[in-house]
């Protein structure tokens, strides 16, 4: 917090600053008057609005870089979870904001009367996910896994992420969980459209040629490995190759109907990796 309250300093100094009109020079008795120099061109001042979201962004920034992975969302939460009892198919769905606002009740709530527990983080990309999967994962020891990410790799939010990167965390994740007797359900990454927001497509910053590259090799991967592949992408697609226009509100995220689509596949690919 110490560097965020030092940048923000900076900041305010420089705006003070560069918004001080130019001083006219006292001349020395017996001398002419120094007039101040013209004043030169300079960027607009930012607005008040502006300033504060300036302020507010760097915060987040700073506190993102205290807690990357973000370890602190559910430390308390995990903590009061109780261990699984007897007989308890518990079930723990890591993820993104897709995940993460599955919780609301706008959404019908999340598996009402199911031992499941979300897990969702907004914003995360795989990187994030593998580092905080013992935490949020392995501990609170379940039964299975369902593991919903990609789609932020590949709009780079942490940086730019190859394919092959994102397979490897998604590998990685999935060795854990197996290393730890977790059932493990790989979840397709969902597709995008531009039907709301055509002047700032999903389908630029998320390419579907890569939501699908990574799909087909995820599909792969659990077939060789004994996982399940959980296709929410191929239900979801619309005759255009993009995601359905009555699924979301935004291009990127299920709205209620999205989600109501969603669960029934989410419980029969568990019920299959329950058997596996």
């Amino acid at each position: 917090m110490r560097n965020g309250k030092l940048i923000i300093l900076w900041v305010l100094s420089a705006l003070f600053v560069s918004t001080q009109a130019p001083v006219a020079s006292v001349p020395a008795s017996g001398q002419a008057p120094v007039s101040a120099p013209a004043p030169q061109a300079q960027a607009a001042t930012p607005s008040c609005p502006e300033l504060a979201r300036a302020l507010t962004d760097l915060l987040r920034n700073d506190a993102r870089i205290r807690d990357w992975a973000n370890l602190g969302r559910y430390r308390e939460a995990n903590r009061a979870l109780p261990t699984p009892a007897d007989g308890e198919s518990r079930v723990v769905f890591m993820g993104d904001s897709i995940t993460d606002l599955w919780q609301q009740p706008r959404f019908g709530g999340f598996f009402p009367g199911k031992p499941y527990v979300d897990r969702g983080i907004s914003g995360q990309t795989t990187s994030q996910m593998l580092l905080r999967f013992r935490a949020d994962v392995v501990n609170l020891k379940p039964r299975a896994v369902v593991i919903l990410a990609g789609t932020n790799d590949i709009a780079a939010n942490t940086g730019p992420m190859t394919n092959e990167e994102i397979q490897g965390n998604l590998a990685t994740m999935s060795e854990i969980a197996q290393a730890n007797g977790i059932h493990i359900v790989l979840s397709s990454i969902l597709p995008v459209s531009a039907y709301h927001n055509p002047s700032a497509p999903q389908t630029t910053t998320r390419p579907m040629a890569r939501i699908l590259a990574i799909n087909d090799w995820m599909k792969s991967y659990a077939a060789a490995r004994g996982y399940v592949y959980l296709d929410y992408f191929s239900a979801m697609v619309d005759a255009s190759g993009l995601l359905q226009e009555e699924l979301s509100s935004d291009d990127l995220h299920p709205n209620a109907k999205g989600y109501a689509l969603m669960a029934p596949l989410a419980e029969a690919a568990i019920a299959r990796a329950f058997k596996q």
